[in-house]
């Protein structure tokens, strides 16, 4: 399954990227038709039904691209996806066209964890800093834990900088019980 999400989505970001389109505006168009689908099971049948003709299905594909303003690549890697029974594959294609994307557009997704709140100023820096040390642009989601008593702890792809409270005090704990007296 990975490897059919992976080929549609480079196949995909190439058309996104050479023909300079906003890569936030495709992937939310397919994520707009993705959850088409999931409110819709009905619709879903008709474009996975193998004894529907590809014209009909087509025809509603094209209608709900005209009702939605959905662009032609959104549309066309859809109707590929119903020609080649691929639908299903929807999400995993998204999810990894999103990852496709931001590796090519030097884009880092950053987890931050902090113990309490963050103002917006307070993003902006930490933002920064995060995008000076990876050399990358960062696209970050907040989260809080009461936990790490302060700081925050970064959490970008597999590399996890911990600059919490908690994670000082855990240093300092471990550093105590391997030293020998």
């Amino acid at each position: 399954m990975a490897s059919v999400a992976s080929s549609y989505a480079r196949a995909f970001a190439d058309v996104v990227l050479s023909s300079h389109l906003d890569a936030n505006q495709a992937t939310a168009e397919l994520r707009s038709i993705a959850e088409l689908l999931k409110q819709n099971p009905e619709l879903r049948n008709v474009w996975e039904n193998p004894a529907i003709p590809a014209k009909e299905k087509r025809g509603v594909l094209d209608a709900i691209v005209r009702r939605e303003g959905f662009s032609k690549p959104a549309r066309n890697l859809m109707a590929v996806l119903m020609d080649h029974r691929r639908v299903h594959f929807l999400e995993a294609i998204i999810k990894q066209l999103q990852k496709e994307l931001d590796a090519r557009l030097g884009i880092a997704e950053a987890e931050i964890t902090s113990a309490h709140p963050l103002g917006e100023p307070d993003k902006r820096v930490l933002e920064g800093q995060i995008e000076k040390l990876t050399g990358k642009k960062v696209r970050a989601r907040y989260q809080q834990d009461g936990s790490l008593l302060g700081g925050a702890v970064v959490r970008i792809g597999s590399t996890v900088y911990d600059g919490s409270v908690l994670g000082q005090l855990e240093r300092i704990k471990e550093a105590m019980s391997s030293e020998t007296v």
